[in-house]
């Protein structure tokens, strides 16, 4: 469960009291997309997160365990778990005309049931642009080695 609860969130957040992340590559809608979903995340937002959460949405965890998006939501806003603030480094954004992939390498911290946690983590979104609107689609997430 903590290998779960420790990689549902990585999926592409920061905090906005350290600094916005740089989505100035971004075309504007996928940009505002991604930033509200790192705030949701930080939020624990679940009307947001569904909104942004495709239907079909797999998150891959660095443990090989697989979950969908009601699982995600349910993790994402469980009172016990809170995200702490920390920066994407190394961001990836590769952009096509109705796709992306947003991702990076992040010193992922979180409090879980009171106990603190840290882990380094590579991972990517892969976003879809459906009716109009992006939606983030799958995740993947991996173990980073330290520098």
């Amino acid at each position: 469960m903590k290998a779960v609860l420790a990689t549902i969130a990585v999926v592409l957040t920061i905090t906005p009291a350290l600094a916005l992340p740089d989505y100035s590559d971004l075309p504007a809608d996928l940009a505002k997309a991604a930033t509200q979903y790192d705030e949701a995340q930080l939020h624990n937002d679940g009307a947001t997160l569904n909104r942004l959460l495709a239907d079909d949405y797999k998150l891959v965890s660095r443990a090989g365990t697989v979950l969908d998006k009601a699982q995600f939501v349910a993790h994402s806003t469980d009172p016990d778990f809170k995200l702490l603030p920390f920066t994407i480094e190394q961001p990836l954004h590769t952009v096509w005309i109705d796709g992306a992939v947003l991702g990076g390498r992040v010193d992922y911290r979180f409090v879980d049931h009171g106990k603190p946690g840290a882990q380094l983590l590579l991972f990517a979104d892969i976003w879809a642009k459906r009716h109009g609107a992006w939606q983030v689609v799958y995740t993947q997430v991996s173990a980073a080695k330290a520098p």
